[in-house]
């Protein structure tokens, strides 16, 4: 006889004579396998959480070579990095691999012993979570496997998933966010008086604060109706109204949607790392132009989210070049390391400014953004001076206008001060944060109420949310841009679904005209 053998003899001895204490010790050796844990949904939850984190690839090939030149947020001094493959192999993966453990998290609620009312909560957020990634991942790809994707092992039947169509997704994302709101139960205690099934500790999003699940839930409803708005307002319209002209509880300041790696207990190298190999992103024309460049009606955050070359001077490099002019040359090494012992160390063919280095250099303290406050104002400013699901009004337009401004600087000023290693740190100052959304230049109602200037202002807080950025220029095509127009309307699907899920990767490529990067999404016109 083995000792574990001996071992486990003597605790079935020991269950024998005190059958009580022994059935209380050992809650977790009777677990029927079949039938997991609350820790173990939490833990699967938990695991979604995490893969909100930007890959290290998908930052590199698709948001820093693709993404940034695309929307003119940044400009490119080469194009190195070609294989932009391992990029969006990074994403699809991510997304997928995801999705496996909310379908999972789903069946384990549908097969939950107790009472379903006790889940209203988690299912809600788990809704929340699977509506946020799956707009993301259709947004940069269009139709895509949704519906039967990710249940492969429920079923081998769901091993190769047919493409779902962008409208349909939309929509029942839509619906889910919806419920999810109405759902919610802010008590966690259900009508026979038992509390909620609770995340607790392992939402480490939001720290299962279903206040902000709701108003969370809400900005999402808010952000893709608007985007939808052109192709199908009867639809959204609804939507945009009850959020609107019934306050709907939404984002407010203070209460942005970050993933802050010192409170998740993780260490963000992605960025800097995605930065630092790619090399080639800098300041663009367009974004200097847009932020008034040498005018007294300068941007305050122009410091925050760039830096200056290697002469101590602001220099954009050009986003646009006239016919027959040579690309300019330039170099450097403005997101290397070595800044971290002298800030000053950029190489002496650094020309032109770049990103701001402690901006992407920082580990723990500066956010991934998924949703701010300062954005859900500027889709009310738009919605408001449009006319879309609520009467059209001016003024309320401009008042929400110049809240969102202010945010967005309150916000980015924040993160610089709460950075540790932002040193010697820039400030807005309370006066600039006051001034600078009515500046002569700035100012909707001193401009004729140009419905540009809030794509304008959106399209610079989405700063460090190129994926955003993108959606805007595509969905209204009058974001800052010099040159052609904005032609790059999607990714394409990765090599392996031409590889494992042939019949219906031909099937969709068939019915888009080709796997092209110009096919557009369907909310665009």
């Amino acid at each position: 006889m083995n000792n574990t053998t001996i071992k486990n003899y003597l605790v079935l001895i020991l269950c024998s004579l005190t059958i009580t204490s022994c059935d209380r010790d050992f809650e977790e050796i009777n677990v029927n396998p079949s039938k997991p844990t609350a820790t173990f949904m939490a833990a699967l939850f938990n695991g979604v959480v995490e893969s909100l984190q930007l890959t290290w690839n998908g930052q590199f090939y698709v948001d820093n070579e693709i993404l940034y030149p695309a929307t003119q947020l940044g400009a490119l001094i080469g194009n190195d990095w070609s294989n932009t493959a391992l990029g969006i192999d990074a994403i699809w993966e991510n997304y997928y691999h995801s999705l496996k453990n909310i379908r999972e998290l789903e069946d384990r609620f549908d097969n939950y012993s107790g009472s379903q009312e006790e889940l209203l909560n988690v299912r809600a957020m788990t809704k929340i979570l699977l509506a946020y990634k799956t707009f993301t991942i259709t947004d940069l790809f269009g139709d895509i496997p949704f519906f039967d994707a990710g249940k492969g092992n429920q079923d081998l039947k769901y091993l190769k998933p047919k493409y779902d169509d962008q409208e349909s997704i939309y929509k029942f994302l839509l619906q889910e966010l919806q419920w999810a709101v109405e759902n919610i139960d802010l008590n966690g205690v259900s009508s026979e008086g038992l509390p909620l099934y609770s995340f607790e500790s392992y939402d480490a999003l939001l720290n299962s604060d279903m206040s902000r699940w709701i108003k969370f839930a809400n900005a999402l409803r808010l952000r893709y109706a608007m985007r939808m708005v052109e192709v199908d307002e009867f639809f959204a319209a609804p939507i945009i109204s009850e959020i609107i002209d019934n306050n709907s509880p939404v984002i407010e300041e203070g209460e942005d949607v970050v993933l802050r790696p010192v409170s998740l207990g993780y260490t963000k190298e992605s960025t800097h790392w995605s930065f630092r190999e790619h090399k080639n992103l800098r300041m663009g024309s367009t974004v200097w132009s847009a932020m008034q460049g040498d005018s007294t009606d300068r941007d305050p955050r122009l410091p925050i989210f760039f830096d200056v070359n290697n002469a101590g001077a602001w220099a954009p490099y050009p986003n646009a070049l006239p016919t027959g002019t040579a690309q300019p040359v330039e170099g450097g090494i403005p997101y290397g390391g070595q800044r971290d012992g002298g800030y000053a160390i950029r190489g002496i063919e650094n020309k032109y400014s770049s990103f701001q280095y402690y901006l992407i250099r920082d580990e723990n303290d500066i956010p991934e953004i998924l949703m701010t406050a300062a954005e859900v104002r500027f889709h009310k400013a738009e919605a408001i001076l449009r006319g879309i699901g609520t009467i059209q009004n001016k003024n309320l337009a401009d008042t929400e206008y110049t809240l969102g401004i202010s945010q967005s600087l309150k916000f980015w000023n924040s993160e610089v001060q709460n950075c540790e290693i932002w040193e010697p740190k820039v400030t807005i100052s309370n006066t600039e944060i006051f001034s600078y959304p009515v500046a002569p230049a700035v100012s909707l109602s001193n401009n004729n109420f140009d419905l540009n200037l809030i794509y304008t202002q959106k399209w610079l807080h989405y700063f460090r949310q190129p994926r955003e950025a993108f959606a805007l220029a595509r969905r209204t095509g009058r974001t800052p841009r010099e040159g052609d127009a904005l032609r790059y309307n999607r990714l394409k699907y990765p090599a392996s679904e031409a590889n494992y899920n042939t019949e219906n990767y031909q099937a969709q490529v068939a019915k888009m005209g080709g796997d092209l990067n110009e096919v557009k999404m369907w909310w665009q016109e």
